[in-house]
């Protein structure tokens, strides 16, 4: 017999419904978010079971944490189901708008049994892609603190100190961090050494502009502040600098930690595991660096695994939408894909930004579609629609990207 079991995840309790492949309700209880709670409702559903944990199916909306763990540990099929899709399922026993945890547990239950195609099995990467995932948000983490503390130091020295926001950019550049260290006034500036500007310069490797050009532009006139504000912006600039530090210090590793793994992944060409032998491909095709290659192994892993092309492009929201209603005749309305993977949107984003730096074939293209009159927005999705087709040619072949096995293809007419 066959079980179907629903999942309604919570943060401290879970809701649960167990059904029989004839829609008879077996199970429904709550589940704390305990160990022996956990292993307790395991013990329970490996009894109704008969012990043949591959007969159970659990359907829930989070595609990760400890009931999917737990369940797939024991053998048994777990799928995740994206949450409007459940609410539309929800409709089918309440259009009333009635929702509770029991409920939703059952519809996902019983939405299990007699639609499973429309759910996607849920798999666990091996522990170094875990690894690879974990330092990969901590990198998206990290570099979201540095904008945000680096926009509130700016806004300070723009209170006083203007001068020193022209020198680079406060987001990425440490040595102007070192820079407000000596000088964190205009007054101290006034007093700051050639030697003093030279050796901050020599220590961070700055050779784009000349110790007397940085005190030359220190040593403009100040802004005329009222007694008392440098000091004040200059004090919370000095709270402000060592957050910004570690968290540009911790991006960094995140960094490196990443960079690592995806080498060691390229070295590992024997590895059972498909992701490891496609890090190196996937990383020799032009704008894919070493975080949005990771973004890219670990949540696109299913679909780069199964060379879906299709999938790919409605994964990343390259894929557009279209509407048609009234007959065939009509053209149809188009629109951006909403409904995807943000991070992985964003990740080949700016892994198509990027190629029309570096790459002849794909800005030709680019300029192309904007002869069209198609917008900046979505001649890069164009870019990278031709971007994945060439990516799962280069992953179904195993070979490297060569540029110079693409082949010619006509221009696009304006």
């Amino acid at each position: 017999m066959t079980l179907f079991v629903g999942i309604d995840w919570g943060s401290k309790v879970h809701a649960v419904c167990v059904l029989d492949d004839q829609g008879k309700k077996l199970l429904e209880q709550e589940v704390q978010h305990h160990g022996d709670d956990v292993h307790a409702f395991i013990a329970k559903l490996r009894d109704l079971a008969g012990n043949d944990m591959s007969n159970v199916s659990a359907a829930m909306e989070a595609p990760r944490g400890v009931m999917v763990e737990a369940l797939l540990e024991t053998g048994a099929n777990v799928y995740s189901l994206n949450p409007k899709q459940l609410d539309r399922f929800r409709d089918r026993y309440s259009v009333s708008g009635a929702k509770d945890d029991d409920l939703d547990a059952f519809v996902l239950a019983a939405s299990l049994r007699t639609d499973g195609k429309l759910y996607r099995p849920i798999s666990i990467p091996d522990a170094e892609l875990m690894k690879l995932s974990a330092w990969c948000r901590s990198y998206e983490v990290a570099t979201q603190q540095v904008l945000s503390l680096a926009n509130q130091l700016g806004e300070q020295l723009r209170r006083y100190y203007p001068q020193l926001l022209a020198l680079g950019d406060w987001h990425d550049e440490p040595w102007l961090w070192l820079l407000f260290k000596a000088a964190p006034t205009p007054e101290r500036a006034a007093k700051l050494t050639l030697s003093k500007v030279d050796n901050i310069l020599k220590a961070k490797r700055i050779r784009r502009v000349a110790a007397k050009q940085v005190r030359q532009q220190l040593q403009q006139t100040p802004l005329p502040v009222a007694a008392g504000v440098a000091d004040a912006a200059a004090l919370q600039v000095s709270m402000i600098l060592p957050m910004l530090e570690a968290a540009h210090e911790q991006r960094s590793e995140c960094s490196r930690q990443m960079k690592k793994l995806l080498e060691s992944f390229s070295k590992e060409n024997d590895s059972p595991e498909n992701m490891h032998r496609d890090a190196a491909l996937l990383l020799s095709l032009p704008g894919i660096g070493v975080h949005n290659g990771a973004v890219m192994l670990t949540e696109a892993r299913v679909t780069l695994q199964a060379r879906d092309y299709q999938a790919l492009r409605r994964l990343a929201g390259v894929a557009p939408v279209s509407q048609r209603t009234g007959g065939k005749a009509k053209h149809p309305k188009v629109q951006r894909r909403q409904a995807c993977n943000h991070r992985l949107r964003e990740a080949f984003y700016h892994c198509g930004r990027t190629a029309l730096q570096r790459d002849p074939r794909t800005q030709q293209h680019y300029r192309e579609l904007r002869a069209r009159g198609q917008t900046h927005g979505r001649a890069v999705r164009g870019v990278l629609d031709r971007l994945l087709k060439v990516l799962v040619a280069v992953l179904r072949d195993d070979r490297p990207y060569d540029p110079a096995k693409r082949p010619t293809r006509r221009p696009i007419a304006a």
